[in-house]
């Protein structure tokens, strides 16, 4: 026997089982990270993709009729809606678009109590 030559001795049943039970933990481990990395993977596709259809749509010029003599006081992001905030004479409205299609998505009018 040489300094190079080691005798292993065989693992008793107990540590059979111990190792046994150890690779069964370590391969459910590895699958779940693998098929938690193929998950972040195909989101971030599926976001990338998707995205890149709605950059065409938004790239359309729309032109929004206001009523006469309306002035617009405020514009502000919220979400995926436009809010454009006008003044009709006295009497406040807010009309929110869609972002990605600048269609009208609703309008909000203020009244005074009588």
């Amino acid at each position: 026997m040489t300094t190079s030559d080691t005798a292993v001795p065989e693992p008793s049943p107990e540590q059979a089982a111990l190792f046994a039970r150890v690779r069964r933990m370590m391969l459910i481990a590895g699958l779940t990270t693998a098929l938690a990395i193929c998950a972040v993977l195909i989101a971030v596709g599926y976001r990338l993709f998707k995205s890149e259809g709605r950059a065409v749509e938004a790239a359309s010029d729309v032109t929004a009729m206001l009523p006469k003599d309306a002035k617009i006081v405020s514009t502000g992001l919220a979400g995926d809606r436009l809010a454009v905030t006008l003044d009709l004479g006295g009497v406040i409205e807010i009309r929110t678009f869609d972002v990605h299609t600048l269609k009208p998505a609703g309008r909000l009018k203020f009244a005074n109590e009588p």
